[in-house]
């Protein structure tokens, strides 16, 4: 037998059995993806399939050159010398294809005229094939020269046959149809005359003919029972036999021998299953490799041999002529011209799939082909070329959509082009598969209408939005997987800034490598990716808004992050959107903004929340603990206050440490909080009561005549007025050595901390004033509210300074009372002309009121002291206007007395001009003391005077006007408001004066009851 020699790369033709690239043989790790769309055979491997498809093949190529006779053997190239009689055989010699050239593939780099062989042959030309054993096998060859390939020999090669296993098929198929070279290749059941005709002999051992022979009983179960092109009756008995011969064959090899009765019943079945119609009726044809899906996985295994073995992403140049000698095995396996396409279309995927996608052109090829298969789709409505175009196209769909569905992970910056080649296949396996088909109802939903819609716009929508969440979890896994690395739990706000900034780059490299190819399907390509990553951050973002409790450095640089990103997406999308119709608006109205600067206001008003909420509970511990002790020494204020004040002031300097715009309005909020804090706290302080529950009730208006007991009795004690001395100076405390003690009760003490207390809280607003007003971080605002409601010239915390201010007035007047009406009383008005008017009276009095004085400033802030001596010299000349006025029956003046009374009141003047020089001006002490100068100017005039002034005034006051006869004066009202023009205080010195006119007018005119 003859050796050919191998071509470069090709394998051996001597070995006995080679891997098979198959698709259910060994695949690249990438290629698991993708489905095999038409189902496993049962029992048969992809070896089993291979070889049948070549003998196939072979039988339907016998009649063609190259082939059959003796021209396989003793073949000469066209440009050498034939063997006498003989004829050159089928030579493939053309470069180039013009298939190839339709479908877009490159030529191999070596020619087809590379593809030469060394034939070595016997000495006897016309010879046959040289059975083992047999003596032309001890024949010494001769070597012809090197010469191009047949398409036989290409195809054996290429379905890596060995030469051997090719010989003797050859021989027997040859043996068996000698004569026969006009019968139909459909009509021969090549398995069956395989076993008939090839025997044990001819292999090396008996397992390997065992193996051989249940090989081709497996492919007559296969194609006559598993997967017939007619479909079987469960009963028939041709199936039931052939079932027992197969299965008798598992363990054995069956008698081939022409007189054995399992042979007989092997072919009878055979033919008997082969030649059934669907009607019963007799027929021609011979159905036993045209079921489905047998007869598919036979084809496709032939349309692998296309594929250079030596590189497996090139189409042979020879393709051409390949596919029409695959073209005559149509007839045996039922592949029609639409089948076709579709199965080459699916190899020539499968190959660029299988290959690891290195070679675009395969895969420009095999849309090509679905070019032609979508024109076969709108004519071909076979039942099993829908089905089969249909398992290809949703395996090519499903594979390829997984890729575009999450095209970040699949392609690089190296192979993103392959993008541009994929979707158009994509696309156009979608409008094949009826995807672009919308069934619109009409009114009643009887009639349907069916609309033939361009969605590859929206399929590329749909592969951008998923591409673009998925790569974006991946970045947000990477990010967590990274902080576990690092053997520490990274801060949540730190994933959010690295999140961020991966979100960028991710939408860099979409934008620069992604979106300009497939902006060609989708004009805002762009926009919708950039869209879907604002969305996805947003997401993640939200969940970090929610559980930010306060904030703080860390969360306004990651809400500064977002806005950044924010803007750089936003500008992406505007730029992207440029050229569209609506400039872009449909996708920008699927944003949801991340709205940092609402998100930084409410976590500010938040954190000025919680602040004031603080303020509040130290508020509540200063209402339920405090006791107004100065703090210390030096801090004459109380305890609360400078915890407050702190607060504050912390709140103020923290608030300015925010990393953010301070605008005039989040000022203006801190600053209303913190006012409505003050004006809490000042309330508290200023609960004091009111000065009038220290002053006394006004004693009922009586009058005094000379006669009265009270009066003489005073007459006769007059001698004894240094016991009376005595006395006062027992009241006024005064004990050995001349030492007055201070009148001044702790409670009163308590009043002036309040009165220091409300001074430090004025001067430390003062001072948060100017912080809040002149700090140079401010910029102005854009709210209407805060421009309406805030005059540029005024202060964000004058309102409770001014009613501070107030306050103190009110408290310091308060302790004034206090100090002069409840602590000073036995000096002053419980015993200060009682009895009578007598010169140097008032000297005990004033001496307590000095020591009082004296305490007061020691006790008092240099701010307050002037405020609260004002205060008591206001109490002390009401309580000396009261001793004059509503001293009660005690106290009995004459006219003369009013000197003394002068005297002592300048006396009282002088102490609070000269108590402290400069707190109280002389002028403020005039103005206060003119009242109760004319009131003692009135003391001086005699009671007929009185009398008639008192009638003016009073008929004035009440709109009388002139007395007539008969008119009784009105008794005049207590206002309070005492002045020497009043009528109330005229009648008052008329009441207390020790006078017979006095007496008797007050008698007549009102029947006032005389003293007791």
């Amino acid at each position: 037998m003859g050796h050919h020699a191998r071509r470069e790369s090709y394998p051996s033709a001597s070995t006995s059995r080679l891997d098979y690239h198959h698709p259910h043989g060994q695949r690249r790790p990438d290629a698991g993806a993708l489905s095999w769309p038409f189902g496993d055979l049962e029992g048969l491997d992809a070896d089993a399939v291979r070889e049948t498809a070549y003998e196939i093949f072979f039988t339907s190529c016998r009649s063609s050159p190259g082939f059959g006779g003796r021209h396989a053997l003793t073949f000469y190239s066209s440009h050498e010398g034939g063997a006498e009689g003989g004829k050159p055989s089928q030579v493939v010699t053309k470069p180039t294809s013009r298939l190839k050239k339709m479908l877009g593939l490159r030529m191999a780099k070596r020619s087809s005229s590379r593809r030469i062989t060394t034939t070595t042959v016997s000495s006897t030309p016309s010879s046959p094939v040289a059975a083992p054993g047999s003596p032309l096998s001890h024949t010494v060859p001769f070597f012809r020269p090197r010469r191009p390939m047949t398409a036989a020999e290409i195809m054996r090669q290429q379905m890596r046959v060995t030469e051997h296993d090719d010989n003797r098929m050859r021989k027997t198929l040859l043996r068996t149809l000698v004569g026969q070279m006009g019968r139909r290749a459909d009509t021969i059941i090549i398995p069956l005359e395989l076993i008939r005709h090839l025997k044990p002999s001819e292999f090396s051992d008996s397992n390997e003919y065992h193996m051989w022979q249940k090989r081709q009983l497996k492919i007559l179960e296969a194609g006559l029972i598993l997967y017939p092109s007619i479909p079987l009756e469960k009963t028939n008995t041709f199936a039931t036999r052939l079932r027992d011969i197969v299965s008798s064959g598992e363990s054995k090899t069956i008698d081939a021998g022409k007189n054995s009765d399992t042979m007989r019943s092997l072919c009878n079945s055979v033919v008997s299953l082969s030649w059934r119609s669907h009607n019963g009726t007799p027929t021609d044809v011979c159905h036993w490799a045209d079921g489905f899906p047998f007869n598919i996985h036979l084809y496709t295994a032939l349309l692998q041999s296309i594929f250079d073995v030596r590189d497996e992403t090139l189409v042979l140049d020879e393709v051409d002529e390949l596919l029409e000698l695959i073209k005559k095995t149509w007839s045996t396996l039922g592949i029609t011209l639409p089948i076709h396409n579709v199965c080459f279309t699916w190899v020539l995927f499968m190959q660029y799939v299988n290959t690891g996608q290195i070679e675009s052109d395969l895969l420009c090829a095999s849309h090509a082909m679905l070019n032609e298969v979508a024109n076969d789709a709108k004519r071909e409505k076979d039942f099993m070329y829908v089905k089969i175009l249909s398992s290809v196209l949703t395996s090519m769909q499903g594979w390829a959509e997984k890729r575009l569905l999450n095209y970040h992970d699949y392609f690089q910056r190296g192979n993103v082009g392959q993008i541009e080649n994929l979707l158009p296949l994509v696309l156009t396996a979608s409008k094949i598969l009826g995807d672009d088909l919308t069934i619109t109802e009409r009114e009643g939903g009887e009639k349907r209408d069916i609309t033939l819609v361009d969605s590859s716009c929206d399929r590329v929508d749909k592969y951008i939005r998923s591409s673009m969440r998925n790569a974006f979890d991946k970045v947000l896994e990477g990010v967590n997987t990274k902080s576990v690395e690092f053997e520490r739990r990274k801060e949540l706000n730190e994933v959010l800034l690295q999140l961020a900034q991966e979100t960028e780059a991710l939408m860099t490299k979409e934008r620069h490598h992604f979106s300009p190819v497939l902006k060609k399907w989708h004009s805002t390509a762009s926009a919708v990716a950039a869209m879907m990553l604002h969305n996805c951050y947003g997401k993640v973002l939200k969940q970090y808004v929610s559980e930010v409790t306060s904030l703080t450095t860390e969360s306004v640089q990651v809400l500064q992050k977002a806005a950044k990103l924010e803007k750089v997406m936003v500008q992406m999308m505007v730029e992207d959107s440029s050229e569209c119709d609506d400039g872009g608006k449909t996708v920008i109205r699927e944003m949801v903004p991340y709205d940092v600067d609402s998100v930084i206001l409410s976590l500010l008003g938040k954190w000025i929340e919680d602040s004031l909420k603080k303020g509040n509970e130290c508020l509540q511990r200063a209402k339920e603990t405090e006791a107004w002790s100065p703090k210390s020494k030096t801090e004459s204020h109380a305890q609360s206050a400078a915890e407050l004040m702190k607060l504050a002031a912390a709140t103020v300097e923290e608030f300015f440490q925010v990393p953010i715009a301070i605008t005039e309005d989040l000022v203006e909020d801190l600053a209303d909080g913190l006012e409505n804090l003050f004006q809490d706290y000042m309330k508290f302080v200023a609960s004091c009561g009111s000065k009038q529950s220290y002053i006394p009730m006004l004693p009922p208006l009586t009058r005094c005549n000379s006669d009265s007991k009270f009066s003489m009795l005073w007459k006769r004690a007059a001698p004894c007025s240094a016991g009376f001395d005595t006395h006062i100076q027992h009241v006024n405390g005064k004990h050995e050595g001349n030492i007055p003690r201070p009148s001044t009760s702790r409670g009163t003490q308590r009043l002036y901390v309040r009165v220091n207390t409300l001074h430090y809280l004025h001067t430390q607003i003062h001072s948060l004033e100017k912080t809040l007003s002149l700090n140079p971080g401010v910029v102005p605002s854009n709210r209407l509210r805060f421009a309406s409601n805030r005059k540029s010239c005024c202060s964000y915390l004058e309102t409770v300074s001014m009613s501070i201010l107030v306050a103190c007035q009110h408290v310091a007047e308060v302790a004034a009372y206090r100090l002069i009406f409840q602590d000073s009383a036995s000096v002053l008005y419980d015993s200060l002309y009682a009895g009578g008017v007598n010169r140097g009276q008032i000297k005990a009095a004033l001496r307590v009121i000095k020591q009082n004085l004296a305490l007061i400033t020691t006790t008092l802030s240099d701010r307050a002291q002037p405020l609260a001596l004002r205060e008591v010299m206001k109490a002390s000349f009401d309580a000396f206007l009261m001793v004059l006025l509503a001293g009660g029956s005690s106290r009995v003046f004459h006219r003369h007395d009013h000197e003394v009374i002068r005297e002592d009141f300048e006396n009282l003047k002088r102490v609070f001009s000269n108590c402290v020089e400069g707190l109280v001006a002389e002028n403020v002490v005039d103005a206060e003391a003119a009242v109760v100068e004319g009131v003692i100017s009135l003391m001086g005039l005699s009671s007929e005077q009185l009398i008639e002034d008192f009638s003016i005034t009073s008929c004035e006051s009440s709109g009388i006007g002139l007395m007539g006869n008969g008119m009784k004066l009105p008794m005049p009202p207590t206002t309070g408001k005492w002045n020497r023009s009043d009528p109330n205080t005229i009648l008052r010195v008329l009441c207390h004066r020790n006078d017979r006119s006095a007496n008797l007018f007050l008698k007549r005119t009102f029947q006032l009851a005389k003293r007791r």
